[in-house]
């Protein structure tokens, strides 16, 4: 199943089905009247879902309409918590070693940070910064939301709480990154606002590409319309259900949390390329002695995108466009 939120005025828009190949769409508020109090009685809400969305994609529901994602807010326009991780290693080893980073990190534990979650955007809406000197920059992403996850519980335990799945860019403001960092807490300055796709989908959507807590499918980057990058989310060193066994060793997880990937990276990253401008200047570095890749401008155009096996967008574009406040 795939769901999306609809702009309509209010913070949390209305929940949608949409259809599998992203065409058409359902109002589905007499349901559940949004993504959240659809995560919150997901038992109770699903079946309904389940058979509109099979009648979406039939064409058989009485007032579906033309989904247009230039619509769509973020799936979850706003959650009590998003965690953001650190999951590809070859992300972190390729800065360290181009940067010469000394980072005190247990290759047994994943890199976990509390984020933003309070003011998401939509997949098609303009992003403002303050200043081009504030480095802007990009980070791929895949991302779960998760129904409540009670502390203790085990990475098969967790996984099976995975409700939706979905893709984000995870804006990056590298000027404030490693002072912040440098300062002993977390990121503020350096992480503004994170971008969605306009959808997130049932991990049945994904058939066999959801696989031991991983996405195995490419994420697709472009940058002014032109290829940036496609690394695959099967290189994951730790799996969403690690991860959110890590994060629930203490504590209870309630429905609506988020938890990204991190930067989507791949150890062939010469036949990958990248999904973050930070790691396509140092692999600059390691290949040419010299950054080559200036950070973001006003005016550039970024996409990403996830294709199934038979090349229909999964979660459908990320598109924007970086801008003045």
């Amino acid at each position: 199943m795939k769901l999306a939120t609809l702009k309509n005025g209010t913070r949390d828009g209305t929940l949608l089905v949409v259809s599998r190949d992203l065409t058409r769409a359902a109002d589905v508020s007499h349901i559940a009247k949004t993504m959240q109090l659809a995560l919150e009685n997901w038992d109770a809400v699903l079946a309904d879902l389940t058979a509109i969305y099979d009648k979406l994609n039939d064409n058989t529901v009485s007032g579906a309409f033309t989904f247009n994602p230039q619509e769509a807010m973020a799936p979850l326009p706003r959650c009590h918590q998003f965690i953001d991780a650190s999951a590809f290693l070859n992300h972190g080893n390729i800065m360290e070693k181009a940067f010469d980073l000394d980072v005190k990190k247990d290759p047994n534990i994943p890199i976990l940070i509390q984020r933003q979650s309070d003011d998401f955007m939509g997949p098609h809406e303009d992003y403002a910064f303050p200043s081009e000197e504030d480095n802007a920059d990009f980070e791929g992403e895949f991302a779960v939301i998760t129904g409540d996850i009670p502390m203790g519980a085990s990475a098969s335990e967790a996984l099976d709480k995975v409700r939706l799945i979905t893709i984000l860019n995870d804006m990056s403001m590298r000027k404030h990154l490693f002072r912040e960092l440098q300062m002993g807490f977390g990121f503020i300055l350096a992480k503004p606002a994170t971008v969605f796709a306009p959808v997130a989908v049932t991990p049945d959507e994904l058939g066999d590409a959801w696989k031991d807590g991983r996405v195995h499918l490419n994420m697709e980057v472009s940058r002014n319309g032109e290829w940036f990058g496609h690394p695959n989310g099967g290189e994951m060193d730790f799996s969403f259900g690690q991860i959110l066994q890590h994060i629930t060793y203490n504590r209870n997880i309630k429905a609506g949390m988020i938890l990204g990937s991190g930067t989507v990276s791949s150890k062939d990253w010469k036949e990958t390329g990248s999904a973050c401008l930070a790691e396509r200047r140092a692999l600059d570095i390691l290949e040419y002695g010299e950054v080559k890749t200036d950070f973001l401008k006003y005016g550039e155009s970024l996409s990403f995108d996830v294709k199934d096996h038979l090349g229909q967008s999964v979660f459908g574009k990320i598109d924007h466009i970086m801008v003045k406040p």
